[in-house]
């Protein structure tokens, strides 16, 4: 084969490849609409559906009312709407040093790292008002916001916003516990730690 010929048949090739790529457009140039705008596919000029009455989306069915507002009947709830375990406890110490010990400080004093660079002063879990506070009180906090606190509702799931709450409730005991509120047979432990 000639170098004229090679050169051609490379040039070939390589033009085949170029318009070849250009060819594969599938789903990126497909119509498309915008969310809520005008259309006139559809005679009542909507470019969505309404959604079908009665229905409920994957994962949206909150049949407790309890356990996904933390009120019953407008008043928060006093009790968790599950058992909390050590587990929960364990999570919930997790999602609240990730999501709140910013403003209310690992112990819950409201003196975290966001306060102490100048910020709104956060509440301190161990205040009077907040120590007799309903445990729901905390779930709606973090789900619909409080002041200047912003919603938690999109980054923190319900079943861990009530984790948190307990975790809360943990802060709040051990800030006055003393040495008779633990259980007689784990006492040595804690005096042989100090």
């Amino acid at each position: 084969m000639s170098r004229a010929r090679r050169l051609l048949s490379l040039a070939g090739l390589v033009s085949a490849a170029g318009v070849m790529g250009g060819c594969r457009q599938d789903m990126h140039n497909q119509p498309r609409y915008k969310p809520l705008a005008a259309s006139e596919f559809f005679a009542d000029g909507r470019s969505a559906r309404p959604v079908v009455e009665g229905t409920v989306a994957r994962g949206h069915l909150h049949i407790d009312q309890a356990r996904y507002t933390g009120k019953e009947n407008g008043e928060d709830v006093t009790e968790f709407p599950f058992p909390i375990t050590k587990a929960d406890l364990v999570r919930g110490q997790e999602r609240f040093n990730i999501y709140c010990s910013p403003c209310h400080s690992r112990i819950g004093d409201g003196n975290g790292m966001v306060v102490r660079r100048g910020f709104r002063q956060a509440a301190s879990y161990h205040s009077e008002k907040l120590i007799k506070a309903p445990v729901g009180h905390f779930f709606d906090v973090m789900t619909n916001g409080f002041g200047a606190m912003p919603s938690y509702a999109s980054r923190v799931e319900p079943d861990d916003r009530w984790r948190i709450a307990a975790y809360i409730r943990v802060l709040q005991l051990s800030e006055n516990a003393t040495i008779e509120d633990v259980p007689p047979e784990q006492r040595p432990a804690l005096e042989n730690a100090q």
